[in-house]
């Protein structure tokens, strides 16, 4: 499904990369070290029995490398078949001790894989897309008009299906149905579709919610919990094989909650825990920081029941039926790092062709080089040190010039990268 990106993506990735900025798509097109790792989840969670939700947890300290983990276990997702929402954990918009919130949060970050392959990541109402597709069985404009054996056939569907919320039935029926309505009207259109979505995100009125499409309640802290199930259980019904979605936390997002909030925090990741299980099709990845699981004031260790039931990192490579997966404990070698450097020369070749650049062998011998030059202990991390000076190194042939040194470029790198 995630195919070789074209030339203009391939442009694209170029110029994030050339920023130091990780390309959101095609994560696995420049990376290297975790494939049998990724495989073995794939195998073992993605493409397994997937009767009952799962839920593990993703140590690395900053700069392991935990985000881009996540996009290359979206991407295994999108191919398998999954819905995906990949979720950043913050205190002032999605903070865990208002679930209702990282409900929200959910809604606006989910993504079909058909989504994701027409680079639809930032759209600004992806549920509705969602919605849109799942009606129509593709991606479709906002003007198409649904048939009506069609429309009955997934109203049908729809509200014989067992696990999904009542109002949350509703709710998706009513969007379904302005996609029966030949209207002049655009604008009122849009606004009832802009409104109904709203209902997903706890916004609006009661009163109006029920006067107009009848619907007995909100989305709420109460509620919000069973909503999630209610969304896993919709993702199924409407053919995917269920929803993954990857909480990205925050470095230290604990430690800057007051004491009822991080309780309250821990109360719902401890209930998602032990709920998960009964949910079909529903896969929770939380990453974090080793702070989350040692911290004496904000760790889970002062948690009993929640400490007891995630454990601990353990200090060695982590394997798929792991409760927590320890990046810091992945070792890579040389030829990780040149491998992401050759296939990094690849995409680049294909975004400017008549590039005349270092061969394989030459450039792998370039990175070792940089590599051996890099500290241990740098505050910047040797991934992005290779891919920055790659790219660098591309930049310089591909203007008629002879690049620096290995060890020139890592200083000049460097120096750059300082406040």
């Amino acid at each position: 499904m995630t195919s070789l990106p074209s030339t203009h993506d391939a442009e694209a990735m170029i110029e994030s990369l050339r920023k130091g900025i990780p390309p959101e798509r095609f994560a696995s097109e420049y990376s290297s070290g975790n494939d049998e790792f990724l495989e073995n989840v794939r195998t073992r969670h993605l493409e397994g029995n997937n009767y009952s939700g799962k839920i593990r947890f993703v140590n690395g300290s900053w700069g392991s490398g935990k985000t881009h983990f996540l996009r290359l276990l979206r991407e295994q997702a999108f191919e398998v078949g999954y819905l995906v929402s990949f979720v950043e954990l913050a205190n002032d918009e999605t903070p865990f001790d208002k679930f209702e919130k990282v409900f929200h949060g959910i809604v606006r970050k989910i993504t079909s894989p058909a989504m994701y392959q027409n680079n639809y990541l930032f759209h600004s109402s992806p549920f509705g897309e969602v919605l849109k597709e799942a009606l129509f069985g593709e991606i479709a404009s906002e003007d198409k008009l649904v048939p009506n054996g069609l429309w009955q056939e997934r109203h049908d569907e729809l509200m014989q299906a067992e696990g999904i919320d009542v109002d949350f039935k509703r709710v998706i029926d009513q969007y379904w149905a302005t996609f029966t309505e030949q209207s002049d009207d655009r604008s009122t259109l849009q606004e009832r579709r802009a409104t109904l979505l709203q209902w997903f995100s706890g916004e609006g009125r009661i009163g109006s919610f029920r006067k107009e499409f009848g619907v007995s309640k909100m989305v709420n802290r109460q509620n919000s919990r069973l909503m999630l199930q209610s969304l896993s259980s919709f993702s199924r019904l409407i053919g995917f094989k269920g929803l993954l979605i990857l909480f990205d936390e925050a470095e230290r997002t604990y430690s800057t909650m007051r004491s009822s909030d991080l309780k309250q925090a821990q109360n719902n990741l401890l209930h998602l825990i032990n709920t998960t299980e009964d949910t079909a099709g529903l896969f929770l990845i939380y990453a974090t920081t080793p702070d989350f699981f040692t911290d004496d004031k904000f760790g889970i260790r002062v948690y009993g029941a929640l400490a007891q039931r995630i454990g601990q990192p353990e200090n060695r490579p982590p394997r798929a039926l792991d409760r927590v997966w320890n990046l810091d404990a992945v070792e890579h070698s040389n030829h990780d790092y040149a491998q992401v450097a050759c296939k990094i020369r690849d995409i680049y070749l294909q975004a400017y062709p008549e590039a005349n650049v270092l061969t394989e062998d030459e450039l792998r011998e370039y990175v070792v080089r940089l590599g051996e030059h890099h500290p241990r202990y740098s505050m910047m991390g040797k991934w992005r040190m290779v891919v920055t000076a790659t790219v660098n190194v591309m930049d310089a042939y591909l203007e008629g010039y002879e690049p620096p040194t290995p060890e020139l470029l890592h200083d000049e790198i460097v120096a750059r990268s300082r406040p």
